[in-house]
């Protein structure tokens, strides 16, 4: 058999391409190397409750046409991404808001916050040469030392002054008592999970999961592939390979029906081994005598674990422009997502790409 589109993981980027080809009558097989659909937005059901299995994911946008389209999908609740922030024994309030100043300073009102903040800015006078001079020059050092420090260099592996700066190019700091994290129009979690779109999407589609490319490519006829694996082991790591930070998560079944009253709370002290930890049930008001939480634990990257965030530093991207240009001389072969792209997307973000590139190979 002869398959239009070849189309190697079925994420969002994948998901949606294998939907708009099928529906314009080609010939469509989506192969994913886990035992499972929908990439890092997987969700599955425990003890009545959707669990997202590769940390939160909050889809929020302020593309009409975006929020349209996923919304044909699956309907969508009206949460609010309101996280909080835990420094030794404290709790504060995320994004950077009036609530977290009033707390942190014992203040009330924006102009003393404003009054604090630009004090503190004055330390560094001089272009940020690293991540920890740039963070206070945007925000000042009492929220670099409570909220930025400890959980970036978690996050990342590596002290904040041997970070880049480029990596905090702006911090949200709101002189508002309003804890949305977001400033998008639109913000919800699908009801019922993610699952149930990437099911809507690629129904009726053939699917083969557990399934390695390359083990496969030379044993199936397709004219096209939608690749969306890494760039470089397309490649075989011919010029070197792309550099990923990686997570692990522990999850664990409490017997209480409510651990921490919020869907994400992080944990910004470095001695904190985790930088966050998700009560999954709050994502949707679910019902439940138990509760399910996640701990999500950074971690270097290395082939037997998952690549989930590149490290877009000046090395890595000289890299990915060889792979890049390589890609671009691949005739029978798109690349997307993040891997195939080699840069961090929200997920509105991929499912323009997406669409983008369907109009390219079809209008």
């Amino acid at each position: 058999m002869m398959y239009d589109y070849l189309i190697v993981g079925s994420g969002l980027f994948g998901s949606v391409f294998a939907y708009e080809a099928n529906k314009r009558g080609k010939k469509v097989l989506v192969i994913d190397q886990r035992n499972h659909v929908g990439g890092n937005i997987y969700t599955e059901v425990n003890e009545g409750i959707n669990i997202h299995k590769y940390g939160a994911h909050i889809f929020h946008t302020s593309n009409d046409n975006i929020w349209e389209y996923i919304n044909k999908f699956s309907k969508f609740n009206r949460f609010t991404n309101s996280p909080m922030a835990v420094f030794k024994d404290e709790i504060y309030n995320l994004p950077f808001n009036m609530n977290t100043f009033s707390k942190l300073w014992n203040i009330k009102t924006p102009s003393e916050a404003k009054k604090i903040i630009e004090e503190q800015r004055k330390e560094i006078n001089y272009t940020p040469t690293n991540l920890e001079e740039q963070a206070i020059k945007l925000a000042g050092r009492d929220i670099y030392e409570k909220f930025i420090k400890g959980y970036t260099e978690k996050q990342w592996g590596r002290k904040c002054t041997e970070l880049p700066p480029f990596i905090i190019r702006r911090l949200p700091v709101r002189f508002t008592y309003d804890n949305n994290y977001f400033n998008d129009t639109f913000q919800g979690i699908p009801i019922g999970g993610y699952t149930n779109i990437i099911d809507n999407m690629l129904h009726n589609i053939e699917i083969r999961l557990n399934t390695n490319f390359f083990d496969i490519k030379d044993k199936i006829k397709f004219k096209k592939v939608i690749y969306t694996g890494k760039i470089d082991e397309y490649f075989d790591y011919q010029y070197g390979k792309l550099d990923y930070r990686s997570l692990y998560f522990k999850e664990e079944v409490l017997d209480i029906e409510n651990y921490q009253g919020n869907a994400v709370i992080n944990y910004n002290q470095f001695e904190v081994p985790y930088t966050r930890i998700i009560e999954h049930k709050h994502f949707e008001n679910s019902i439940s005598d138990k509760t399910i939480i996640t701990k999500e634990y950074p971690c270097e990257y290395n082939n037997r674990n998952e690549p989930y965030y590149p490290i877009n530093d000046s090395k890595n991207n000289e890299l990915y422009n060889k792979y890049e240009k390589l890609a671009k001389s691949e005739t029978n072969v798109i690349f997307g997502g993040r891997l195939g792209l080699y840069k961090y997307f929200d997920m509105d973000d991929i499912i323009e790409k997406a669409l983008l590139c369907v109009d390219n190979e079809f209008n």
